[in-house]
């Protein structure tokens, strides 16, 4: 590891060192602020389309694939003033729990809400082939999706909130906004559908106003997980056309 001085950052500091504008790119990291300019992971402040510089990557590190011996490599730049800790309260347990795992403060959501999109997307397919082809199995298929997708709504749902909540303080953000407006939609409509089929096993069968209604609520389900997943993606691996604080 190369030394310089122990100038003292204070987050504000820090956070001018974000490598936009031809500025340093800096992160803090349990105190030690290192300086990750001449890396070319960190092009233009931005590791792996995903961790922004000039903030603190303390918790980032803990979770991540690699350890603090990549640090070894860069520019140590100062230390990180201490400053009180601007977090959600939260229990004792809850805290610890966090401290020895740290995989739950940032990855839950992200492996849990894969399954709903990948049902969803799948109900719709399915209900569209078995119309044109004629094949009941598939329309069925299509049913047990639906079914699957409702039923891995409510851990999505709960474990993102939870992460808005403990990354980001449950702070009023239009994505998060969108997103949770548009969850609650999905969940409707695609509840509705299910529960059609469930009580009326040929809605889809017979060509008519019932058919095409069903039709029609199944394939919602489509641009809905799409925006979804779009503002998830955003606030996760900003591309720099959605929104991230």
């Amino acid at each position: 590891m190369t030394e310089q001085a122990g100038k003292p950052f204070d987050a504000k500091a820090l956070a001018e060192c974000d490598g936009t504008a031809g500025k340093p790119s800096c992160i803090a990291v349990d105190g030690v602020v290192y300086d990750v300019s001449a890396s070319r992971l960190w092009k233009g402040g931005l590791h792996m389309k995903r961790h922004r510089a000039g903030g603190d990557l303390s918790a980032d590190l803990a979770a991540a694939p690699h350890g603090r011996e990549v640090l070894e490599k860069v520019v140590r730049a100062g230390v990180l003033k201490t400053e009180p800790a601007a977090g959600m309260p939260m229990p004792d347990w809850l805290a610890g729990l966090l401290e020895q795992v740290p995989f739950l403060r940032r990855h839950p959501h992200p492996m849990v809400v894969h399954f709903p999109i990948v049902f969803m997307y799948s109900a719709a397919f399915f209900v569209l082939l078995g119309m044109l082809t004629g094949e009941k199995s598939f329309e069925a298929t299509s049913f047990y999706c639906l079914a699957g997708g409702i039923l891995f709504m409510a851990p999505s749902m709960l474990t993102g909130w939870f992460s808005w909540w403990l990354n980001y303080m449950a702070k009023p953000m239009r994505p998060v906004t969108v997103k949770k407006r548009l969850s609650w939609l999905l969940l409707t409509v695609s509840a509705a559908a299910f529960a059609w089929r469930f009580a009326e096993p040929a809605v889809a069968d017979t060509a008519g106003t019932g058919r095409s209604v069903y039709l029609v609520l199944v394939l919602s389900v489509v641009p809905l997980v799409s925006v979804i997943g779009y503002l998830g993606g955003e606030l996760t691996f900003p591309t720099g056309k959605g929104h991230r604080p």
